[in-house]
């Protein structure tokens, strides 16, 4: 299908779907680990592509194909690699387009794992990161050297929901020769769209709202073909960090409701975000949806890709009390689950600084606002009604 044709619902249903000779209207899941030649020459053409076809599911595969073909084409991008994870997407992208004594910009309010990917992991084979606030683009502009090759953001920010102004920082990776890469994850491109405006690469964890059931892992890099396809794959082809054909065609289900999914689950997290912020035993709300947010009408201009303003289904906020009272909060939950995914329908709680970005450093923490009272909820698709009176109980 011609994508440009249609609109972002359609291409989420439709997008990416090429039928074999049995006419199948869902698309087809393929678990083969490797595809059969005519012959011998043809077999040393595709291994040398030279000439399309599958060749072995580490890097071809009809339904990852689907999967790559589909989210591209909601996100505005020419190509995507899939990947196993979305950490696996971080990784794949760093390793081939990074080099020892290469310079990375990073925001220090992204996931825990992600800081210590750059810092620890990337660290070891040369590779320097700089970590800076994700809202001070004058910080993200002083940190660049003469080696920066990469910025590297999440948007909104993970725990904190602290949002970077896309096409600010588009300018300043440009300025200084360096690839602005987004993390997409919370908001999805039902909601915001990177490469509209203006970044280079964007980053999916395909687990969290992609999927949106919380079944399967897997990741995505996006962008230009020659970008995508050339190191990106090349690295995926060699290293093998795939995405399964039967993830891919689970969360290839899960696209076609991301839409009415990403619509809902934000109007029941903003109604969930403006009950907290009444609560007197609530310090502060985020949640980029509230017009208490510092940056609401930032947040209004980059995730109205739809035409209409969502703020996401994430909200964070501080207990009065510390990790104790967090800790209690959590303890009574009887609904909302209590894990550190995020995206399901299925709404989630975790304790940040004791789950997901326990691993980094309390001086990290406390650099990123991530304190000791600070809770993410995931809002799903439960009554809303029934997920306040779960935290209302712990929070007495």
């Amino acid at each position: 299908m011609d994508n440009e044709e249609f609109e972002f619902d359609t291409r989420a249903v439709r997008a990416g779907q090429h039928r074999s000779a049995f006419n199948e209207n869902s698309e087809g899941l393929y678990l083969t680990s490797s595809f059969v030649h005519e012959s011998a020459a043809m077999a040393a053409e595709r291994f040398a592509e030279r000439a399309p076809g599958n060749v072995y599911s580490r890097f071809t595969n009809p339904t990852v194909d689907a999967f790559g073909e589909r989210l591209a084409a909601l996100e505005g991008a020419e190509a995507c690699v899939a990947t196993a994870s979305g950490m696996a997407a971080v990784l794949t992208c760093a390793m081939a387009l990074l080099k020892s004594g290469d310079h990375v910009i990073c925001s220090n309010a992204v996931f825990g794992s992600v800081i210590t990917l750059f810092q620890k992991n990337l660290g070891r084979f040369g590779v320097e990161t700089t970590f800076v606030a994700p809202a001070d683009v004058a910080a993200w502009q002083a940190a660049v050297r003469p080696t920066t090759r990469m910025l590297f953001v999440e948007t909104p920010s993970n725990p904190t929901m602290e949002l970077s102004d896309i096409a600010a920082l588009a300018q300043v990776a440009r300025a200084a020769g360096a690839l602005l890469v987004v993390d997409n994850c919370f908001c999805t491109p039902a909601i915001q769209r990177p490469i509209e405006l203006g970044a280079d690469i964007v980053i999916h964890s395909a687990t969290k709202f992609l999927d949106g059931q919380g079944r399967v892992l897997g990741g995505a890099v996006l962008g230009r073909r020659e970008l995508i396809m050339g190191e990106v794959y090349g690295f995926l082809r060699t290293a093998g960090p795939s995405m399964s054909a039967f993830n891919a065609w689970v969360v290839l289900k899960g696209m076609e409701t991301l839409s009415i999914r990403m619509r809902e689950q934000s109007r029941r997290a903003l109604e969930l975000a403006r009950w907290l912020e009444g609560h007197p035993r609530i310090e502060r709300v985020l949640c980029p949806a509230l017009e208490s947010h510092p940056q609401h009408a930032l947040a209004r201009r980059q995730q109205s890709a739809s035409g209409e303003f969502l703020g996401g289904a994430v909200v964070s906020f501080d207990v009065k009390g510390g990790r104790e009272a967090a800790w209690r909060v959590v303890d009574q939950c009887k609904v909302i689950s209590v894990t550190a995914n995020v995206g399901d329908t299925k709404s989630t709680i975790t304790h940040p600084a004791s789950t997901t970005h326990g691993r980094i450093s309390a001086a990290a923490r406390a650099a990123a606002g991530i304190g000791e009272g600070l809770l993410r909820v995931s809002v799903g698709l439960e009554a809303v009604a029934d997920v306040k009176a779960d935290l209302a109980r712990g929070l007495g």
